[in-house]
């Protein structure tokens, strides 16, 4: 015991040790290749994949001159925002159900949910070609109740946003279930018992209770849509131009790899924002909700 109570700082001096795999690891995969797009951004490039020699800012120049990547940016954050509202007021009462149904059909409810996810997004996205085309199910539908000129669903926005919609909704399903843990039937039931309507019980304490949830469902929502490049690339047919698809013409069409590292930085940073951003608003609702 005494050469036990000798030592009572060893196991921080092994702690360290223990992180450096974990450590190598993450430098290795992720922090080096960021790095890479970084120096390579610094670099002037063209059509035809030639890369200058001289370290510039032209590039990054070329990024806030042109008033064509600042829309870029623009239409996809908004585009990601839609998707995320879509997701959350659709998948909300889907999780809001599955957490209120009994434990026998809960965990069946949860596998139906989560099911679509067994499927490719490519395979997805071409069954909304079928469904939203011209000749598709919805169009066919709409004209046979006697309407004459059916918008068009594909090869441009709105298909894209349907499409990411339902392609996010399960994510957004799994995380407001993962953020229902604090949902007590029992303070709603005494809230009714004191005679509050259920709007009332929804707004002031399902609602906080589920805040959590929906802030982490948000935050996969908009992330996963900023990044998606084959649904927008299919569903957009080459009309809606994103970050992720612009970042694919740049890197693989035009072979201007300068300018795709100096947008892949632009997402890079994005999504650093949207973290900071999470984190703040869920340390306010932790204080809030303590």
């Amino acid at each position: 015991m005494s050469g036990t109570a000798s030592r009572p700082g060893s196991g921080i001096g092994v702690l360290p040790l223990l992180l450096i795999p974990a450590v190598a690891v993450n430098l290795l995969t992720f922090l080096w290749p960021v790095l890479n797009l970084a120096t390579l951004s610094l670099y002037e490039g063209s059509a035809g994949g030639s890369i200058g020699t001289e370290v510039t800012a032209a590039t990054w120049l070329s990024l806030t001159e042109d008033s064509y990547y600042p829309e870029i940016l623009f239409s996809s954050i908004t585009l990601a925002l839609t998707v995320t509202g879509i997701a959350l007021v659709c998948g909300y009462p889907i999780a809001l159900f599955i957490h209120r149904a009994p434990d026998r059909w809960r965990n069946a409810l949860i596998i139906a949910c989560i099911s679509p996810l067994l499927l490719s997004a490519v395979v997805r996205t071409y069954g909304w070609l079928l469904i939203l085309g011209d000749g598709g199910l919805i169009p066919s539908f709409l004209r046979s109740l006697g309407m004459t000129e059916v918008p068009r669903l594909v090869f441009n926005g709105t298909g894209v946003i349907i499409g990411l919609g339902e392609i996010f909704m399960p994510y957004m399903i799994l995380s407001l279930l993962a953020g229902f843990a604090r949902l007590d039937q029992g303070l709603e039931d005494a809230a009714a018992s004191l005679g509050a309507p259920p709007f009332t019980v929804f707004r002031r304490i399902v609602l906080p209770l589920t805040l959590p949830g929906i802030l982490l469902g948000c935050l996969l929502a908009f992330v996963l849509s900023v990044s998606s490049f084959v649904t927008p690339k299919l569903l957009g047919g080459g009309r809606v131009t994103l970050l992720a698809t612009e970042i694919y013409d740049q890197a693989i069409v035009t072979l201007n790899w300068p300018l795709a590292a100096a947008l892949s930085v632009v997402v890079l940073v994005l999504f650093g924002a949207t973290l900071l951003v999470y984190g703040r608003m869920a340390a306010a609702i932790e204080r809030r909700v303590a």
